[in-house]
């Protein structure tokens, strides 16, 4: 366990959902990790992110006692800590099952799986859990009401676009899960990273359509006879970045062609090249 200079300050959104931000800031998960407090005493604490003392004594002031602890997937910010804070206060740990870990998971089981279309009253508030995969294969994202607000975990962001990550990360998954969450009734999105958004189908619009166009992009750098590599249309599409950026991006840029594979737009040649698909404009 780490012990941080400076704990996040709670910040109340709605009625019954409050908000802490973890002291995790990277270049990866923007100012930090949101974890949201649901209901006081008892209390459901959403994605405890890392093993941090501050941090949890800031999420036990605000909720009293903790009936459980939920998790919106098993990435290292969102979930690293949420076995010490079960620990710490005896709340099992809810999550959508899964047969084995995934490659950039937290290798930590479910006391109790949450199922997609889940409901669970606490106090008034209602809290149901959306399977949303695409950043992650066991991503939730929670709908609480009244106050309309989803929790949407690595689903969006505020500031920037969500990185897809291949093998569990797929692109049509992604689509798919922004596709759901536009046909429900939501006033705001409170995303795991950055501030509220309160024109929540603008912001979901405005996802699709940059995914769109950087899909749009990644096939037009392909040929039918020249093959390519996701690290040279990286290059070619963010030339400005490096390191850990760099390499997110160009597993973004997979998760794009493998989307175009299953579109017929795009097809594998050996283990890295890419070709234009027979269905290619």
């Amino acid at each position: 366990m780490t012990t941080s200079t400076i704990s996040g300050n709670p910040e109340h959104l709605a009625p019954g959902v409050q908000r802490v931000t973890a002291p995790n800031p990277s270049a990866m998960t923007g100012p930090g990790t949101n974890t949201f407090i649901l209901g006081h005493n008892p209390a459901i604490v959403v994605d405890p992110a890392i093993d941090d003392s501050d941090h949890f004594d800031a999420v036990e002031a605000v909720a009293g006692h903790v009936d459980a602890i939920w998790l919106t997937h098993r990435h290292p910010d969102h979930a690293r800590g949420a076995a010490a804070f079960a620990a710490r206060t005896g709340a099992p740990i809810r999550a959508l099952p899964q047969d084995q870990p995934g490659q950039f998971d937290i290798d930590i089981d479910a006391d109790v799986p949450l199922a997609d279309g889940e409901r669970v009253e606490l106090g008034e508030l209602t809290i149901e859990a959306i399977h949303t995969p695409g950043h992650a294969a066991d991503h939730l994202a929670f709908l609480v009401s009244p106050a309309r607000i989803l929790l949407a975990g690595d689903l969006l962001m505020s500031d920037t676009s969500v990185v897809i990550l291949p093998p569990e990360g797929r692109m049509t998954d992604y689509f798919n899960s922004l596709d759901r969450i536009k046909a429900l009734s939501i006033d705001a999105i409170a995303p795991a990273h950055g501030d509220l958004m309160r024109e929540p189908h603008t912001v979901i619009d405005n996802a699709i359509a940059h995914r769109l166009k950087r899909e749009a992009e990644v096939a037009a750098c392909l040929s039918p006879n020249t093959p390519q590599t996701a690290n040279a249309i990286t290059a070619r599409l963010y030339p400005n970045i490096e390191g850990d950026l760099r390499r997110a991006a160009a597993a973004q840029v997979e998760a794009h062609l493998i989307r175009l594979a299953e579109r017929d737009q795009a097809k594998p040649r050996g283990d890295s090249d890419w070709l234009a698909g027979v269905g290619a404009d």
